[in-house]
């Protein structure tokens, strides 16, 4: 497995599809469920996982806020969401992200066209990753690899990690 997140992922099929679907996850996941809802697993501080603090610009063992959700059909978990901001941003632009309980980030992040998306960065997870054993607590039968995708969006020249793993429930 690399240790590094791609530039476009490397598989076909329909887990390309999702991975690579532009625009808003969440509202494409509207449309494909009825059902749909957001989980919130845990909103608290913590380190940035060690890929994640320099996309930040933080030193490694500074705190951070990290929102983690499941995106769901009904009961059943399609996205393990991880979102990270720096304290200062959350006291500043990103401030809404705090307040946000069971709502989904994703339609806040499109419906603000102050809001700047970067590219996407792709990976394979395998147990090593700390988002692989995050979204894998949630599944009763996890597979031994898990695609995800992650941005880092701005607002007001704050940027904000969102992470998304695709789990066997969409894909």
């Amino acid at each position: 497995m690399s240790d590094c997140w791609l530039a476009s992922p490397t598989l076909t099929g329909r887990t390309h599809l999702w991975l690579t679907r532009p625009g808003s996850l969440t509202a494409h996941l509207r449309q494909h469920c009825p059902a749909f809802n957001v989980l919130r697993l845990r909103q608290g501080y913590a380190h940035p996982h060690p890929d994640e603090h320099h996309l930040l610009h933080l030193p490694r063992q500074r705190w951070v806020l990290v929102r983690e959700v499941l995106l769901r059909c009904g009961d059943q978990p399609l996205i393990f969401a991880h979102s990270v901001a720096s304290l200062a941003s959350i006291q500043g632009p990103w401030r809404a992200l705090a307040g946000l309980g069971n709502q989904p980030l994703g339609e806040a992040l499109f419906l603000n066209p102050r809001i700047v998306r970067e590219p996407l960065s792709y990976r394979r997870l395998d147990a090593r990753h700390p988002l692989y054993r995050a979204a894998a607590a949630n599944l009763a039968n996890p597979p031994r690899q898990l695609w995800a995708r992650r941005a880092r969006y701005l607002l007001g020249g704050a940027p904000l990690l969102v992470s998304e793993v695709f789990l066997p429930g969409l894909t």
